[in-house]
């Protein structure tokens, strides 16, 4: 891994993320997991811990769990076992939180990334199953605060990192790309607000070269902003620490968006503190290869694969493959879009530009996206063949975006936008001649700078011409007309 050192201190940074999978019921009773209901209306005996409870495993939360280890290539675990993790807190019922320890569901894997053009790779070291906590309440309370149960036995796969990230940007680009896989096979819908998707960040710092330093945890990071945020006051807070000869004491710490700090909560356990053992009540997971392979055969397409797909099939870049690559219903547009136009590469420009630009400004996502793919491929067809300019297209997209083809096919619908607009390009030599002519004429210091070298004057002269024909002649054909005519002169 290469170091970013910040005022000569490498950034170490791993991550646990809590994902809440998307089953109905709880992880080992049948209570409902849906979010928002009236506290404690959604927690049973199981949940609450009465006396002669069981608990029994939730079958779909561990079929989530072995899809998350095939989207990762981790190891799915034929025999796993759960365990108790001691601690005391007032929204653990039992005292304990059932999990699992030594042997968990999924092992290794890796998540891969683009930090702007650089390929990233984050290890895993495992993902685990258990049990949520419940909430403590502390708003609508004085001096006191209340217990909400809602969320105790909400089934979770707790995923692990190695300590891979080298700074706040490269954490919070591995946040989105597990925030992607998580919700692209269906295992969490990646609510953050909600809680659905809560990441904690292992932050330390060291010299090169050094072992590692010791860590502090950010808990419970439920934005991107906010994560690039804490981790980066994280770092500076802990370098002013050694700086002025204070040692850091391994701790979980909070972040407060109003003041941009994190402040330390409690000092940090070792997994010795928790006294795990094997819950008695729960015999070892037993994963059959015949279920595994079932799994996989009922998954969609991965993320990582259709990228790979649209590289060898389509002939883009990686890095477009990738971006192309952040939602299913992004992808499935582009696919549409290029099989329908045949311009892969032009597709792919107008999906990651102009089109997100508009999506994102609407909130908006592609399953939302207003225009039709079969749209855009017209358009883009009409770019191909020279009918249309680029920026013409951009007025053409603004035309259409929100508005009925009032039953027309969409190249006919295209066709009218570009003749009602008078969009249409000018392609004819002869008429782009008479055009450049009367710019060179009245430009005939311009045409001397050129000759003397001077690039600047031969763009100033393109933007005349374009401007004479009021947007509508082909670039090209206006730059190779031009130099032509001034090396003529």
């Amino acid at each position: 891994m290469s170091a970013n050192l910040i005022h000569g201190y490498e950034v170490v940074i791993g991550f646990e993320t809590h994902t809440q999978l998307t089953t109905r019921s709880k992880i080992f009773s049948r209570a409902a997991t849906a979010f928002g209901a009236e506290p404690n209306t959604q927690a049973c005996a199981v949940d609450l811990a009465l006396p002669g409870t069981l608990p029994v495993m939730n079958r779909q939360a561990v079929e989530r769990a072995i899809q998350f280890g095939l989207a990762v290539g981790g190891h799915v675990s034929p025999l796993s076992i759960f365990a108790r993790k001691n601690y005391f807190y007032p929204d653990l019922p039992k005292g304990y939180q059932i999990s699992q320890f030594e042997i968990p569901v999924v092992q290794g894997g890796e998540v891969e990334f683009f930090l702007g053009q650089e390929k990233k790779t984050v290890r895993l070291v495992r993902a685990h199953l258990e049990e949520d906590a419940g909430k403590s309440l502390h708003e609508d309370f004085v001096d006191q605060s209340g217990i909400d149960l809602n969320r105790a036995g909400t089934p979770l796969l707790e995923i692990v990192t190695e300590p891979d990230m080298r700074s706040s940007a490269e954490a919070v680009a591995y946040a989105k790309e597990l925030h992607k896989i998580v919700t692209w096979i269906g295992i969490c819908d990646g609510n953050m607000q909600e809680g659905s998707f809560r990441c904690d960040a292992n932050v330390s710092i060291r010299r090169p070269g050094e072992a590692l330093g010791t860590r502090r945890e950010i808990k419970n990071l439920n934005s991107f902003k906010f994560m690039q945020q804490a981790i980066d006051f994280e770092i500076l807070w802990q370098i002013e620490q050694l700086e002025e000869g204070h040692k850091i004491i391994q701790s979980t710490v909070l972040f407060n968006p109003d003041t941009g700090e994190t402040k330390a909560m409690r000092t940090k356990e070792d997994s010795a503190d928790y006294r795990y053992f094997p819950d008695p009540d729960l015999p070892p997971l037993v994963v059959a290869s015949a279920w595994v392979d079932d799994v996989r055969a009922h998954m969609a397409e991965l993320p990582r694969a259709m990228a790979a797909r649209f590289v060898k099939d389509y002939g883009i870049p990686e890095y477009d493959a990738i971006t192309l690559t952040q939602t299913q219903a992004m992808a499935h547009y582009f696919e549409s879009v290029a099989k329908a136009s045949s311009q892969p590469k032009m597709a792919s420009n107008w999906i990651m530009g102009e089109l997100s630009r508009k999506l994102n400004a609407a909130h908006l996502g592609f399953e939302a996206c207003p225009l039709s793919a079969l749209t855009l491929a017209a358009m883009l067809s009409r770019i191909a063949d020279a009918t249309l300019s680029n920026n013409a297209a951009k007025v053409v997209l603004e035309a259409v975006w929100d508005l009925s083809p009032d039953g027309l096919e969409p190249l006919a619908w295209i066709d009218r936008v570009i003749d009602q607009k008078g969009l249409k390009q000018i392609n004819d030599t002869k008429a782009l001649e008479v055009i450049i002519d009367g710019v060179l004429s009245a430009n005939a210091d311009q045409v001397e700078q050129i000759k003397a070298g001077k690039d600047k004057a031969f763009n100033a002269l393109i933007g005349q011409v374009m401007k004479a024909s009021q947007g509508k002649a082909n670039p090209k054909d206006v730059n190779d007309l031009l130099r032509a005519k001034i090396a003529a002169l």
